[in-house]
Protein backbone atom coordinates (compact mmCIF):
# COMPACT_ATOMS: atom_id res chain seq x y z
CA UNK A 1 0.00 0.00 0.00
CA UNK A 2 1.35 3.45 -0.58
CA UNK A 3 0.38 5.38 2.88
CA UNK A 4 0.95 8.65 4.01
CA UNK A 5 2.04 8.95 8.03
CA UNK A 6 1.02 12.30 9.92
CA UNK A 7 3.41 12.35 13.26
CA UNK A 8 5.85 10.04 11.67
CA UNK A 9 8.64 12.39 13.06
CA UNK A 10 8.10 11.40 16.85
CA UNK A 11 8.61 8.36 18.92
CA UNK A 12 6.10 6.10 17.56
CA UNK A 13 6.74 7.27 14.13
CA UNK A 14 9.87 6.31 13.71
CA UNK A 15 9.24 2.71 15.01
CA UNK A 16 6.23 2.54 12.72
CA UNK A 17 7.53 3.76 9.72
CA UNK A 18 10.33 0.47 10.12
CA UNK A 19 7.99 -1.45 10.75
CA UNK A 20 5.46 -0.68 7.52
CA UNK A 21 8.28 -1.02 5.52
CA UNK A 22 9.41 -4.43 6.44
CA UNK A 23 5.84 -5.31 4.36
CA UNK A 24 7.35 -3.78 1.54
CA UNK A 25 4.65 -0.64 2.13
CA UNK A 26 5.37 2.74 0.10
CA UNK A 27 5.36 5.46 2.94
CA UNK A 28 5.49 9.14 2.76
CA UNK A 29 6.36 10.70 5.91
CA UNK A 30 4.61 14.34 6.29
CA UNK A 31 6.30 16.84 8.63
CA UNK A 32 6.73 20.59 9.03
CA UNK A 33 10.54 19.53 9.77
CA UNK A 34 12.34 17.45 7.31
CA UNK A 35 15.51 17.56 9.04
CA UNK A 36 13.79 15.79 12.22
CA UNK A 37 13.30 12.94 9.94
CA UNK A 38 17.07 12.37 8.59
CA UNK A 39 17.21 8.69 10.60
CA UNK A 40 14.38 7.32 8.49
CA UNK A 41 16.08 7.85 5.43
CA UNK A 42 17.37 4.55 5.06
CA UNK A 43 13.86 2.71 5.15
CA UNK A 44 13.34 1.44 2.07
CA UNK A 45 10.46 2.88 0.03
CA UNK A 46 10.06 6.24 2.19
CA UNK A 47 10.00 9.50 1.28
CA UNK A 48 9.73 12.53 3.18
CA UNK A 49 7.75 15.69 2.22
CA UNK A 50 8.28 19.00 4.06
CA UNK A 51 4.38 20.97 4.27
CA UNK A 52 1.97 22.20 6.48
CA UNK A 53 -0.24 19.98 7.92
CA UNK A 54 -2.67 22.48 8.39
CA UNK A 55 -3.32 24.00 5.23
CA UNK A 56 -5.81 21.81 4.06
CA UNK A 57 -4.84 22.44 0.26
CA UNK A 58 -1.80 21.25 0.32
CA UNK A 59 -2.37 18.24 2.13
CA UNK A 60 -5.02 16.73 -0.22
CA UNK A 61 -2.21 17.44 -2.88
CA UNK A 62 0.31 15.55 -0.67
CA UNK A 63 -2.22 12.58 -0.14
CA UNK A 64 -3.55 12.57 -3.28
CA UNK A 65 -2.47 8.69 -4.91
CA UNK A 66 -2.05 7.49 -1.56
CA UNK A 67 -4.13 4.52 -0.34
CA UNK A 68 -4.24 4.99 3.54
CA UNK A 69 -3.09 7.47 6.22
CA UNK A 70 -2.53 6.79 9.66
CA UNK A 71 -2.49 9.86 11.98
CA UNK A 72 -0.20 10.03 14.98
CA UNK A 73 -0.40 13.88 15.90
CA UNK A 74 -0.65 14.27 19.22
CA UNK A 75 0.77 16.50 22.42
CA UNK A 76 0.30 15.75 26.04
CA UNK A 77 1.00 19.79 27.01
CA UNK A 78 0.38 23.12 25.44
CA UNK A 79 3.68 25.60 24.82
CA UNK A 80 1.67 28.42 27.50
CA UNK A 81 -0.91 27.83 29.57
CA UNK A 82 -3.74 28.11 25.88
CA UNK A 83 -6.63 27.42 27.94
CA UNK A 84 -7.12 24.54 24.85
CA UNK A 85 -6.47 26.02 22.51
CA UNK A 86 -3.02 24.31 21.80
CA UNK A 87 -5.03 21.19 22.23
CA UNK A 88 -7.55 22.05 20.09
CA UNK A 89 -5.27 23.03 17.18
CA UNK A 90 -3.51 19.48 17.01
CA UNK A 91 -6.27 17.33 17.81
CA UNK A 92 -9.37 18.50 16.68
CA UNK A 93 -8.87 20.89 14.00
CA UNK A 94 -6.09 18.40 12.44
CA UNK A 95 -8.06 15.81 11.90
CA UNK A 96 -10.91 17.88 10.77
CA UNK A 97 -8.61 18.64 8.00
CA UNK A 98 -7.37 15.06 7.84
CA UNK A 99 -10.65 13.92 6.91
CA UNK A 100 -11.59 16.84 4.46
CA UNK A 101 -8.38 15.88 2.41
CA UNK A 102 -9.19 12.13 2.32
CA UNK A 103 -13.05 12.79 1.31
CA UNK A 104 -11.57 14.98 -1.31
CA UNK A 105 -8.99 12.62 -2.88
CA UNK A 106 -10.58 9.08 -2.24
CA UNK A 107 -7.71 7.90 0.58
CA UNK A 108 -10.56 5.70 2.20
CA UNK A 109 -8.47 3.93 4.74
CA UNK A 110 -8.09 5.75 7.76
CA UNK A 111 -5.93 5.01 10.68
CA UNK A 112 -6.14 7.54 14.08
CA UNK A 113 -3.99 7.01 17.09
CA UNK A 114 -6.03 8.46 20.09
CA UNK A 115 -5.24 7.56 23.64
CA UNK A 116 -7.54 5.76 26.76
CA UNK A 117 -9.87 7.67 28.51
CA UNK A 118 -10.50 10.23 25.24
CA UNK A 119 -13.36 12.31 25.86
CA UNK A 120 -13.71 11.74 29.52
CA UNK A 121 -12.97 13.88 32.64
CA UNK A 122 -11.66 17.15 32.89
CA UNK A 123 -8.43 17.73 30.86
CA UNK A 124 -7.83 19.11 27.98
CA UNK A 125 -5.94 16.78 26.64
CA UNK A 126 -8.60 13.96 27.22
CA UNK A 127 -11.32 16.16 25.95
CA UNK A 128 -9.98 17.33 22.21
CA UNK A 129 -8.82 13.33 21.92
CA UNK A 130 -12.52 12.42 22.11
CA UNK A 131 -13.72 15.48 19.95
CA UNK A 132 -11.27 13.57 17.57
CA UNK A 133 -12.66 10.39 17.78
CA UNK A 134 -16.34 11.51 17.33
CA UNK A 135 -15.25 13.00 14.32
CA UNK A 136 -13.67 9.93 13.13
CA UNK A 137 -16.36 7.74 14.36
CA UNK A 138 -19.46 9.91 12.30
CA UNK A 139 -17.30 10.18 9.15
CA UNK A 140 -17.43 6.03 9.31
CA UNK A 141 -20.68 5.94 10.23
CA UNK A 142 -21.59 8.28 6.86
CA UNK A 143 -19.65 5.60 5.05
CA UNK A 144 -17.27 8.18 3.90
CA UNK A 145 -14.43 6.62 5.66
CA UNK A 146 -12.77 2.84 6.64
CA UNK A 147 -11.86 4.05 10.32
CA UNK A 148 -10.01 2.83 12.60
CA UNK A 149 -8.62 4.28 16.54
CA UNK A 150 -6.03 3.07 18.31
CA UNK A 151 -6.38 3.73 21.89
CA UNK A 152 -2.72 2.55 23.75
CA UNK A 153 -1.85 3.36 27.40
CA UNK A 154 1.21 5.08 28.30
CA UNK A 155 3.68 3.76 25.31
CA UNK A 156 7.06 2.86 26.47
CA UNK A 157 10.66 2.24 24.59
CA UNK A 158 14.54 2.96 25.03
CA UNK A 159 13.95 6.62 23.04
CA UNK A 160 10.00 7.49 24.91
CA UNK A 161 8.90 9.97 26.59
CA UNK A 162 7.72 8.36 29.81
CA UNK A 163 10.36 6.36 31.07
CA UNK A 164 13.38 8.78 30.33
CA UNK A 165 11.43 11.98 32.03
CA UNK A 166 11.16 9.92 35.10
CA UNK A 167 14.56 9.12 34.82
CA UNK A 168 16.24 12.50 34.14
CA UNK A 169 14.04 13.88 37.25
CA UNK A 170 15.33 11.04 39.63
CA UNK A 171 19.10 11.64 38.31
CA UNK A 172 18.90 15.19 39.37
CA UNK A 173 16.86 14.93 42.27
CA UNK A 174 17.71 13.56 45.96
CA UNK A 175 13.97 13.76 46.48
CA UNK A 176 11.02 13.31 43.74
CA UNK A 177 7.78 14.23 44.90
CA UNK A 178 4.91 12.42 42.94
CA UNK A 179 1.14 13.44 42.51
CA UNK A 180 -1.73 11.09 41.85
CA UNK A 181 0.65 8.39 43.24
CA UNK A 182 -2.02 5.33 42.62
CA UNK A 183 -2.88 6.37 39.40
CA UNK A 184 -2.54 3.34 37.34
CA UNK A 185 -1.25 2.41 34.22
CA UNK A 186 -0.20 -0.41 31.64
CA UNK A 187 2.59 0.26 30.05
CA UNK A 188 2.81 -0.69 26.37
CA UNK A 189 5.84 -1.31 24.36
CA UNK A 190 6.27 0.43 21.14
CA UNK A 191 6.93 -2.67 19.05
CA UNK A 192 3.71 -3.87 20.13
CA UNK A 193 1.95 -0.81 18.98
CA UNK A 194 3.29 -0.24 16.17
CA UNK A 195 2.97 -4.54 14.90
CA UNK A 196 -1.29 -3.15 16.24
CA UNK A 197 -1.17 -0.64 13.55
CA UNK A 198 0.40 -3.09 10.91
CA UNK A 199 -1.75 -6.09 11.69
CA UNK A 200 -5.22 -3.61 11.36
CA UNK A 201 -4.24 -1.89 8.35
CA UNK A 202 -5.58 -4.28 5.93
CA UNK A 203 -8.33 -6.21 7.99
CA UNK A 204 -11.65 -5.19 7.23
CA UNK A 205 -12.67 -6.24 11.05
CA UNK A 206 -11.39 -3.32 12.10
CA UNK A 207 -13.31 -1.12 10.05
CA UNK A 208 -15.08 1.66 12.21
CA UNK A 209 -13.44 -0.27 15.47
CA UNK A 210 -11.84 1.38 18.45
CA UNK A 211 -9.11 -1.08 19.78
CA UNK A 212 -7.67 -0.32 23.57
CA UNK A 213 -4.07 -1.20 23.37
CA UNK A 214 -2.06 -2.22 27.44
CA UNK A 215 1.04 -3.88 28.16
CA UNK A 216 1.24 -7.05 29.62
CA UNK A 217 1.66 -5.09 33.60
CA UNK A 218 -0.63 -2.74 35.10
CA UNK A 219 1.70 -0.79 37.65
CA UNK A 220 0.85 1.74 40.43
CA UNK A 221 2.64 5.07 39.55
CA UNK A 222 4.67 5.05 42.72
CA UNK A 223 5.56 1.76 42.19
CA UNK A 224 6.47 2.24 38.70
CA UNK A 225 8.91 5.45 39.46
CA UNK A 226 10.48 3.31 42.65
CA UNK A 227 10.95 0.22 40.19
CA UNK A 228 12.58 2.49 37.68
CA UNK A 229 15.20 4.28 40.18
CA UNK A 230 16.05 0.31 41.54
CA UNK A 231 16.78 -0.60 37.65
CA UNK A 232 18.91 3.06 37.39
CA UNK A 233 20.60 1.70 40.81
CA UNK A 234 19.92 5.33 42.37
CA UNK A 235 19.06 6.14 46.06
CA UNK A 236 16.47 8.67 46.04
CA UNK A 237 13.21 9.26 47.47
CA UNK A 238 10.10 8.94 45.77
CA UNK A 239 7.18 10.46 48.21
CA UNK A 240 3.42 10.81 46.83
CA UNK A 241 1.99 13.58 47.35
CA UNK A 242 -1.74 14.28 48.22
CA UNK A 243 -4.24 15.50 45.83
CA UNK A 244 -4.28 18.97 47.05
CA UNK A 245 -0.60 19.31 46.66
CA UNK A 246 -0.53 17.08 43.71
CA UNK A 247 -2.50 19.97 42.18
CA UNK A 248 -0.61 22.52 42.96
CA UNK A 249 2.91 20.53 41.68
CA UNK A 250 0.70 20.85 38.07
CA UNK A 251 -0.08 24.39 38.62
CA UNK A 252 3.09 24.93 39.70
CA UNK A 253 4.97 23.23 36.42
CA UNK A 254 3.10 25.01 34.09
CA UNK A 255 5.23 27.46 34.18
CA UNK A 256 8.30 25.43 34.36
CA UNK A 257 10.66 25.18 30.86
CA UNK A 258 9.80 21.90 28.76
CA UNK A 259 6.60 21.15 31.37
CA UNK A 260 7.47 17.77 32.43
CA UNK A 261 4.48 18.01 34.29
CA UNK A 262 1.30 20.02 34.23
CA UNK A 263 -2.29 20.78 35.68
CA UNK A 264 -3.67 19.16 32.38
CA UNK A 265 -1.52 16.15 33.16
CA UNK A 266 -3.06 16.12 36.49
CA UNK A 267 -6.49 16.37 35.71
CA UNK A 268 -5.31 13.24 33.28
CA UNK A 269 -3.46 11.10 35.86
CA UNK A 270 -7.38 11.68 37.73
CA UNK A 271 -8.38 8.24 35.35
CA UNK A 272 -6.85 5.03 35.21
CA UNK A 273 -5.34 4.33 32.30
CA UNK A 274 -6.07 0.48 32.05
CA UNK A 275 -7.83 -1.19 29.11
CA UNK A 276 -11.55 -2.31 29.56
CA UNK A 277 -11.05 -4.36 26.80
CA UNK A 278 -7.46 -4.93 25.21
CA UNK A 279 -7.40 -5.56 21.73
CA UNK A 280 -3.92 -6.87 21.79
CA UNK A 281 -5.41 -10.77 21.79
CA UNK A 282 -7.96 -10.28 19.05
CA UNK A 283 -5.12 -9.15 16.99
CA UNK A 284 -2.82 -12.14 18.17
CA UNK A 285 -0.43 -10.40 19.63
CA UNK A 286 1.11 -10.87 23.22
CA UNK A 287 2.39 -7.44 24.96
CA UNK A 288 5.43 -7.70 26.70
CA UNK A 289 4.96 -6.72 30.37
CA UNK A 290 7.79 -3.23 30.97
CA UNK A 291 9.78 -5.19 34.23
CA UNK A 292 11.12 -8.33 31.39
CA UNK A 293 11.31 -5.99 28.66
CA UNK A 294 12.69 -2.63 29.56
CA UNK A 295 15.84 -3.40 31.65
CA UNK A 296 17.21 -4.69 28.80
CA UNK A 297 18.50 -0.62 28.07
CA UNK A 298 17.58 0.68 31.74
CA UNK A 299 21.06 -1.32 32.43
CA UNK A 300 19.70 -3.89 34.83
CA UNK A 301 19.15 -7.34 33.43
CA UNK A 302 18.89 -10.71 35.47
CA UNK A 303 19.75 -13.77 33.65
CA UNK A 304 17.10 -14.88 34.99
CA UNK A 305 15.27 -11.62 32.63
CA UNK A 306 17.61 -12.72 29.56
CA UNK A 307 16.68 -16.37 29.94
CA UNK A 308 12.48 -15.15 30.01
CA UNK A 309 12.76 -12.57 27.45
CA UNK A 310 14.99 -15.27 24.84
CA UNK A 311 12.18 -17.53 25.73
CA UNK A 312 9.40 -15.42 24.83
CA UNK A 313 11.17 -13.81 21.48
CA UNK A 314 11.09 -17.84 20.76
CA UNK A 315 7.84 -18.22 20.88
CA UNK A 316 6.66 -15.54 19.00
CA UNK A 317 9.07 -16.20 15.94
CA UNK A 318 7.40 -19.60 15.85
CA UNK A 319 3.94 -17.95 15.84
Amino acid sequence: MKILVLGGSGFVGGHLARRLGQDGHELTIATRYAPGCRDLAVVPGLSIRQFDPYDGEELARQLDGHDAVINLVGILNERIAGGGRGFRRAHVELVETLINACVRTGTRRFIHMSALNAGEGESQYLKTRGEAENMVGEVFRQGKLDTTILRPSTIFGPDDSFLNRFAALLKISPVLPLARPRARFAPVYVGDVVEAFARVLERSESFGRIHELCGGEEWAMIDLVRWLRDQLGLRRAVVGLPDALGRLQGAAFDFVPGKPFSSDNYKSLLLDSVCVDNAFGELGIDPWPMSELAPTWLGKSTRQQRYQRYRRQARRDRE
